[in-house]
């Protein structure tokens, strides 16, 4: 069965990514098209990038990279629940993503943000962070207000409309997660020739 993490992409003291992805999780629990696993990269202790040789070469050194790169190969596609801190994504997020390169490539992604404007501007960034790690994004994205989606800015109080609006984006990273597969067994699609 297909498998997707959601991962929760802060790790400041009293963050609202918590409550939101377990929320995401709940809704996904409720779904039989994959396996849905909540994943927080707080509990991983990645310091600030240490490794010496680039991701992209797989050397990987460091106990803690391991264990992250473990995890995050286990599965087929992801779910990002990112904040918005100054226009971008976290930056304990990008660094996680930073640590690894093959176990994201050819893989789909989704996005779940928040912040003042829903988080857009942190999933824009993202977009461009994950296309360069081959992974494919879904197009839908759950975007969630500080306004009108928390009261006080902390305690979470989503609209019902968001409920769908995770489904729709569910939908497309489950299809995309499956559909990728063939990449990832390194089975290609035989091409015609022109010609034959």
């Amino acid at each position: 069965m297909t498998r997707i993490g959601i991962i929760i992409g802060s790790t400041r003291p009293g963050r609202n990514g918590e409550t939101v992805a377990r929320w995401v999780h709940e809704i996904a629990s409720q779904r039989d098209d994959a396996h849905y696993e909540l994943v927080d990269i707080k509990d991983f202790n990645l310091p600030h990038l240490d490794e010496m040789a680039p991701p992209s070469l797989g050397q990987y050194t460091q106990p803690h990279t391991l264990r992250w790169a473990e995890k995050i190969a286990s599965f087929d596609g992801y779910v990002f629940v990112t904040p918005e801190y100054n226009h971008s994504t976290s930056g304990a997020l990008k660094n996680a993503i930073d640590f690894l390169y093959a176990e994201w490539n050819n893989k789909a992604a989704g996005f779940v943000s928040y912040g003042s404007v829903g988080g857009t501007r942190a999933v824009e960034h993202l977009r461009l962070v994950v296309a360069e790690l081959q992974m494919a994004d879904v197009r839908a994205q759950v975007a969630l207000s500080l306004f009108t989606d928390f009261e006080n800015f902390s305690v979470f109080k989503p609209g019902d409309h968001q409920v769908g609006a995770v489904n729709t984006m569910l939908d497309q990273l489950a299809a995309w997660s499956g559909a990728l597969a063939t990449l990832r067994s390194g089975t290609t699609m035989a091409t015609p020739q022109s010609g034959a």
